[in-house]
C-alpha cells in the first residue's frame, strides 16, 4: 500500500532474500530512488527485534499534517467525514482507518487525545487504510464539531442513547460522523452539538466494538450519500 497509494513518500524497502523474487513487481514499482536492501531472513529478524514480520519493511517519510480547516475545505461538495473524539485504542482507531478505506469516506478528523493512525499498530490493523485516507487533528472535541459545522457538514453523532435509528433518518451528500470512545462514549457537550442516531440491537445488549460500529454505520453513510448525490438538489 506504502508503493502503490500512499499518500507519503517512500524512504526505503527493506526485503529478505525469500521474499525478493515473489515481491519484484511491487518493488519495480517503487520510484526512482528509493533503496531497496536484501537481506536474509536472520539479519530481518535481528534488525526488526522480534520475529512478528512478513519479510518486508519500508520506511516512509511523514510530512507535515495539514489543519482540519485545510482538509476540510479541499473537499468536494459531496463528501462523508469521520470525527474521531476520545480513541486512544490503536487496535480501533486502525480498524475505523480500514473501514474509511473500504467505503470511500473522504477523511477522518481526529481530536487531541485520539491516538497517532500511523503508530505502526494502527497501520498494520488498518491494513494501510492510515497511509491512504486524509486526516488530521482538530483540538478538543468541541472544536472537531465546530470545524465540521463551519465547514457546512451535517454533523451526526453516533450513541448507544440515540433517539433515532440510523436507517431512519436522511442524510446530505456532505455528512460528518462522530465516534467515541467504547465506555465513556462522546461526550455530553458534543453530543449536544450534533443530531444522535443509534444502531438498533438487541434487547438488554447495547454495546458494540467502535470500529465495528463504525463499519456500518459508513455503509448506511455511503449509500445514502450516493442516493442523494443522484438525486441532486430539489426543485424549487
Amino acid at each position: 500500500m506504502l508503493l502503490a497509494r500512499s499518500r507519503f513518500p517512500v524512504e526505503s524497502v527493506l526485503v529478505s532474500e525469500k521474499r525478493l523474487a515473489p515481491l519484484s513487481e511491487l518493488l519495480g514499482s517503487a520510484p526512482e530512488g528509493v533503496p531497496v536492501y536484501v537481506v536474509s531472513h536472520q539479519a530481518m529478524k535481528a534488525i526488526v527485534g522480534f520475529p512478528i514480520h512478513r519479510g518486508v519493511l519500508a520506511m516512509g517519510r511523514r510530512a507535515a499534517d495539514a489543519s482540519a480547516g485545510e482538509l476540510l475545505a479541499g473537499l468536494g461538495p459531496g463528501a462523508t467525514v469521520l470525527g474521531l473524539i476520545g480513541l486512544s485504542n490503536h487496535d480501533n482507531v486502525g480498524g475505523i482507518f480500514r473501514n474509511a478505506a473500504a467505503f470511500g469516506a473522504d477523511a477522518v478528523l481526529l481530536d487531541q487525545t485520539s491516538c497517532d493512525p500511523l503508530y505502526r499498530k494502527a497501520i498494520r490493523v488498518s491494513v494501510g487504510g492510515s497511509l491512504i485516507v486524509p486526516f488530521a487533528r482538530a483540538g478538543s472535541g468541541l472544536e472537531l464539531v465546530e470545524a465540521l459545522l463551519e465547514a457546512g457538514f451535517d454533523v451526526v453523532a453516533l450513541s448507544p442513547s440515540g433517539p433515532a435509528p440510523l436507517e431512519s433518518c436522511q442524510y446530505g451528500p456532505r455528512t460528518a460522523l462522530l465516534l467515541g470512545a467504547e465506555g465513556p462514549g462522546l461526550p455530553a457537550e458534543v453530543l449536544r452539538r450534533a443530531r444522535t442516531v443509534r444502531i438498533p440491537m438487541a434487547p438488554r445488549f447495547d454495546s458494540l466494538n467502535v470500529a465495528t460500529a463504525s463499519g456500518i454505520a459508513l455503509y448506511h453513510l455511503m449509500r445514502s450519500a450516493q442516493n442523494a448525490l443522484a438525486l441532486g438538489p430539489k426543485a424549487d
